[in-house]
């Protein structure tokens, strides 16, 4: 078959939909990328994938989305593909639309998280409800990264053969390494026997920094670790100003380490010792399941997604969002209890390794795709 894969932004592309195309392609399938353009579409390209880049928007505006959806349907009508598979809440409705109205055989989507769960006002919350309602009618398969939201396809008549397909990433990259830890600290210049909370995430503000930067000024001696940068793409407010504080003497000063987009993720979260994500919503974090793989406890928010993959009490701790003095309470807890660490990231690569081995939820995928 000829499979378009189809998504918003070069980072999705590279970091959640690059080992799903491997795998189609060495079952023999011709596998095409297509997204916006970007430069982490190289390394793709690199791996010998053929990506068009379209005007993808991750934005409200009418005419960019009439813009993308009318390049979307000439790409389709020029490749002429068995399948489109669809991902991303706005690009994923575009996709399977164009899809269908160029007649192609099979529509397939991915819901990373549904923009009528997110905060927000409640007309834009509607009209999400009602697209995708709209979209899971031309959608032949269809499938989320989370449990819940499968249920919720299936509760809200979305999709009633919404399937939960989870995410997954490689044992055999992520996983506890001594040696790593060891080198990363000394790079670094973290002394071997001081806590690490590490958070890796978007530079976005409902992935929670401005409450974890508050909630570590409770940590004492602790230090925190934060991986990763804003997108061109991303909107709304900028964090600058609450890292600009936190970095004051009196606040975190050089207990807070900004450490960028890094390509070595899988050696920093081996030299940590605890992980957070206090997100105000999320889909089935990646980042999560990484750190759960390198055997760190986890302390998230009671959202979907993270309740799902986060076991209260046995593989980590659950804290409510925007919750403050929560966070700082749970981070000093496992901060303070080294033992209570090893036992809860043990656990937690255990179950991490049950359900979110990327081999295993990558091959299903495939014989969905394939059926």
């Amino acid at each position: 078959m000829k499979i378009l894969e189809v998504t918003n932004v070069d980072f999705s592309l590279r970091h959640f939909l690059l080992p799903l195309m491997r795998a189609l392609r060495a079952r023999g399938h011709e596998v095409v990328g297509v997204c916006a353009d970007g430069p982490l579409l190289q390394e793709v390209r690199d791996d010998g994938f053929r990506v068009e880049a379209l005007p993808m928007a991750r934005s409200l505006s009418p005419l960019a989305q009439a813009q993308a959806f009318r390049s979307l349907v000439r790409l389709i009508r020029r490749e002429r593909p068995d399948l489109v598979h669809a991902h991303m809440p706005i690009s994923g409705v575009l996709a399977r639309l164009a899809a269908r109205i160029c007649g192609v055989r099979v529509v397939a989507y991915t819901c990373h998280g549904y923009l009528f769960n997110q905060p927000g006002p409640l007309p834009r919350r509607v009209a999400a409800l009602l697209l995708e309602w709209i979209a899971g009618r031309v959608t032949d398969r269809y499938f989320t990264v989370s449990d819940e939201e499968a249920a919720d396809a299936r509760r809200l008549r979305i999709h009633r053969g919404a399937v939960g397909i989870g995410n997954g990433r490689s044992p055999a990259a992520f996983r506890p390494d001594p040696h790593l830890r060891a080198q990363v600290r000394a790079s670094l210049g973290t002394p071997a026997e001081r806590v690490v909370v590490i958070v890796v995430s978007r530079l976005v503000r409902h992935k929670g920094h401005p409450e974890l930067l508050a909630a570590m000024a409770q940590v004492p001696d602790a230090e925190l670790w934060v991986v990763g940068d804003r997108l061109a793409s991303d909107h709304g407010e900028t964090l600058d100003a609450a890292f600009e504080a936190a970095a004051r003497p009196d606040a975190l000063g050089l207990r807070l380490r900004r450490l960028g987009y890094r390509t070595d993720v899988a050696a920093l979260l081996a030299g940590a010792d605890i992980f957070a994500l206090p997100s105000h919503f999320e889909g089935l974090p990646m980042s999560v399941i990484e750190a759960m793989l390198c055997g760190l406890p986890v302390v998230a928010t009671a959202i979907r997604g993270p309740r799902e993959q986060v076991l209260d009490g046995e593989t980590g701790l659950l804290v409510p969002p925007r919750a403050v003095d929560a966070l700082a309470a749970a981070l000093r807890r496992l901060a303070a209890a080294a033992p209570r660490r090893r036992r809860l990231g043990a656990a937690g690569r255990e179950r991490a390794l049950a359900l979110y081995d990327e081999a295993r939820v990558v091959s299903r995928t495939v014989e969905l795709l394939d059926a």
